[in-house]
């Protein structure tokens, strides 16, 4: 499947929940591929998720989703829901609803109307999470990571041009991830991914576009590497945690890893993580991420 570049192109997009700017004048154009969103808590990142999502409206500029504006016509909206993926931070699960029961319900409202044919892609997508063998069971009695899969699962309906997944590793165990990074990875060369987290490790793995937004605004934007590449020389492992770093902590081996600020005395250089370039992007804002040592 082709995709036009130019999936999504936000021009100009702001949104306002009474004073507060949740975003300020947006500039991003995302294309296929696999695009990681990262942000403190409040930065704008659900905000931006669920306009994309088509789920609010922007209070100001231009939003437009594969090549159609999504509030211009309900043709228009409809058009974009159909190849459209969406999981949301929080999704109600009726809990006397099994896995497949709820995934074939969402895929109903999508208009699976060939019963054979919504069965098969119901069963595929379960598959793609690893809830086969939990199909049968009721949402009730699922984890709170199985329940997600749930989720993701019905995201991933209809192999879709657009995906937008708010969290999508909350809740799973580091065998999960892994497969869910695989998924995403396989999806991200023919579709465009866009997803929230606030784990720099999947983002390092998985995503080959950053976006750290911040109050509302877009702090960086490009490549992983070329984040990571901010941090070289800004990083230290030492024996005391740095007067005046920007947040520092003591590590398992006794010494402290040191972000920002000057190099303690007999401080030896690191190799900058994804996580220290992030934090040092966000500057003063860090301190509320990850306290000092």
């Amino acid at each position: 499947m082709n995709v036009p570049r130019g999936t999504v192109e936000l021009t100009g997009v702001g949104k306002r929940y009474g004073r507060k700017h949740a975003l300020a004048d947006v500039d991003l154009t995302f294309d296929h591929g696999v695009t990681g969103l990262l942000g403190p808590n409040g930065a704008g990142k659900t905000t931006l998720l669920r306009i994309v999502a088509t789920s609010i409206a922007a209070d100001s500029g231009q939003v437009r989703l594969l090549g159609r504006d999504p509030h211009g016509s309900q043709a228009d909206v409809t058009a974009v829901r159909r190849e459209l993926g969406y999981l949301p931070q929080e999704l109600g699960y009726p809990s006397d609803m099994t896995a497949f029961g709820f995934v074939e319900y969402v895929a109903v409202l999508k208009e699976w109307n060939d019963r054979e044919r919504r069965v098969r892609e119901v069963r595929r997508v379960l598959s793609l999470v690893d809830l086969t063998d939990q199909a049968t069971v009721r949402v009730g009695r699922l984890s709170g990571g199985q329940r997600r899969r749930v989720g993701l699962a019905q995201a991933l309906l209809g192999d879709p041009r657009l995906i937008v997944l708010d969290e999508p590793t909350a809740g799973l165990d580091p065998a999960q991830r892994a497969d869910l990074r695989r998924t995403l990875s396989t999806l991200g060369h023919r579709s465009t991914v866009l997803l929230s987290t606030h784990q720099t490790e999947d983002v390092a793995a998985l995503c080959e576009r950053v976006v750290v937004l911040a109050g509302g605004t877009v702090r960086f934007d490009g490549a992983a590497t070329d984040l990571v590449a901010t941090a070289v020389g800004r990083v230290w492992l030492a024996d005391e945690p740095g007067d005046d770093a920007l947040v520092s902590w003591r590590t398992g081996t006794g010494r402290h890893h040191v972000v920002g600020g000057t190099p303690p005395t007999g401080a030896d250089p690191a190799e900058p993580t994804l996580e220290d370039a992030y934090l040092l992007m966000l500057g003063p804002d860090a301190q509320r991420l990850r306290a000092p040592a």
